[in-house]
């Protein structure tokens, strides 16, 4: 009775046991995932590389060209400083050009963002938590409908809501811009997400317990859990209310109510009219002007909305 066949040293036993006598090549262990050292992809650094591209040319051309005067535009490269650097002059100048109307402009922005903005993100705070925290008949309704309006463009909505606007007498007037404003749908459902994970069941039920009412358990119970996704949605709304065009052009046509966008564009059309002044230079020193409060929001409050966004993404 033979024993067991063990294999030679040096060689392995599957090479003793293959019949033809070549020794298989072993496959290379598979790399692991380490938490701390992600894996490295040549093709997502190359497409990320393209978007970031995309993303900083604009605005490269833009503070560039914001140095220029309005000769510099046409006799320099657009991606290339002019020998001529007028940066100071041109802020200067956009803030005294017409009586200084750019100043009116700024502070009718500001109005429509604070009253705007600011009121639709408290609206959405308000319904976000009632609905992630109170069940009531026709809930699955509100959220048919919330998902309804999310999906249809304001640009839809602009043409009606001017007819209505009209009957009313409001048009030409702040509120024909503040009061739609105050509808964010998109808002509405990111607050009503996030309320849901970031607020226990458990926490209010104890707040209630112990002699909290409604009002009390949502001001200090709820609310500080609610940070992020209030400046989330913030965030949001201002940028949308600041970048807002389409609404205040059809609305308003007196230019002492005019937002930034529409009197930057009006200014840039005057090249085009009969024998009106060519301020190019104004239109982009003052584009600049007006992204950077939202450049400087989003840096300093990126904390913030970036733990909103990530809500709800892991579920426990």
């Amino acid at each position: 009775m033979t024993g067991p066949v063990t294999a030679a040293p040096g060689r392995s036993a599957t090479a003793s046991s293959g019949s033809s006598g070549s020794v298989p090549r072993l496959r290379s262990p598979r790399r692991r995932h380490v938490p701390g050292r992600p894996r490295r992809s040549v093709l997502l650094t190359l497409l990320t590389g393209l978007v970031l591209l995309h993303s900083l040319l604009p605005l490269a051309w833009l503070t560039i060209s914001a140095t220029k005067s309005q000769q510099g535009l046409t006799r320099s490269f657009g991606l290339w400083f002019d020998h001529d650097f007028a940066l100071w002059h041109n802020i200067s100048e956009t803030f005294t050009y017409h009586d200084g109307v750019f100043t009116r402009w700024l502070l009718n922005t500001l109005l429509y963002v604070v009253l705007g903005a600011g009121g639709a993100t408290f609206l959405a705070v308000l319904g976000g938590y009632a609905l992630a925290t109170f069940d009531f008949p026709g809930r699955r309704a509100v959220f048919a409908v919330v998902i309804g309006a999310v999906a249809v463009p304001g640009t839809a909505l602009a043409v009606p809501t001017f007819l209505m606007f009209s009957r009313m007498g409001l048009t030409n007037t702040p509120w024909a811009v503040v009061i739609p404003s105050l509808i964010s749908p998109f808002g509405l459902y990111l607050m009503w997400v996030f309320a849901t994970e970031a607020i226990p069941a458990e926490l209010l039920e104890a707040a209630r317990i112990d002699g909290a009412g409604e009002t009390r358990a949502f001001l200090q119970v709820a609310l500080p859990l609610l940070a992020p996704g209030i400046v989330t949605v913030l965030l949001f709304t201002t940028v949308a209310t600041w970048n807002n065009y389409f609404l205040p052009l059809i609305m308003i046509k007196d230019p002492d109510w005019y937002p930034l966008t529409l009197g930057l564009n009006s200014w840039n059309a005057q090249a085009a009219t009969a024998g009106g002044e060519a301020v190019f230079h104004l239109v982009v020193t003052g584009s600049l002007i007006t992204i950077v409060p939202l450049i400087a929001a989003f840096l300093l409050l990126q904390k913030y909305w970036q733990s909103g966004l990530a809500a709800g993404s892991v579920k426990e």
